[in-house]
């Protein structure tokens, strides 16, 4: 596991954390050994699922980052309907493979389960669902493109799935067809920016977690490449 978990805020209603690569947000038949509900036991709360209490939104074991956690069950309710709403801002920081073309845009693809290979999702695979990304370059390199990510939908591995099907998988992500290169040995994907209305009185409240120092050690690498 790359680094320890974090915890950036925490008050009555809510925790936000941040999460190392390599640690599980909560149990599941294919993992054993510890996950961020684990770690975190009895700060969390919320929810109708004793296996993963307090969890709103979720991040793949390889991809570091911030998220919020739930400590009530009105919180819980809460947040999750303000991710429904879109009104949780979650933005990532990503190297795809490939120079993009375009400085913004939209990648506006259903997502869903590949038919083949059970543990990937791919665009219009089974029981597709809207899913919605938004870029913008923040660097051009000699063979990738350094750029935020933001999320409109959430849908599982919806970045990693969405630039694979447009020809630029992220760096080190060898499940959609990314190279371990530049000393990677996960998907280069950081949830960088997370933001949202408190539950309890309304205010907004935002965070932001910079690359860790494997992912930073890679983009040095990839400049110099």
């Amino acid at each position: 596991m790359s680094g320890e978990l974090r915890i950036v805020h925490a008050d009555e209603a809510l925790a936000v954390v941040d999460k190392p690569a390599g640690m599980v947000v909560h149990p599941a038949p294919s993992h054993r050994g510890p996950t961020l509900v684990d770690e975190l036991g009895d700060l969390l709360g919320g929810g109708a699922d004793p296996e993963r209490p307090g969890i709103v939104h979720r991040l793949d074991k390889g991809t570091s980052g911030l998220l919020v956690v739930a400590r009530t069950d009105e919180a819980h309710a809460a947040l999750q309907a303000a991710v429904q709403r879109r009104d949780v801002e979650r933005v990532y920081l990503a190297l795809t493979r490939g120079r993009l073309a375009s400085r913004t845009g939209t990648i506006d693809a259903p997502v869903g389960r590949a038919s083949r290979q059970r543990h990937r999702m791919a665009v219009s695979g089974a029981a597709s669902r809207q899913a919605r990304t938004h870029f913008t370059v923040l660097e051009l390199l000699s063979a990738e493109t350094y750029l935020e990510a933001k999320l409109e939908t959430g849908r599982t591995h919806q970045i990693r799935a969405h630039f694979a099907a447009i020809g630029h998988p992220l760096a080190g992500d060898v499940t959609y067809g990314g190279e371990r290169k530049y000393g990677l040995e996960r998907q280069f994907l950081h949830a960088h920016r997370l933001a949202f209305d408190h539950p309890s009185d309304g205010e907004r409240l935002s965070f932001a977690s910079e690359l860790p120092a494997d992912l930073e050690a890679a983009l040095r690498a990839a400049r110099a490449a």
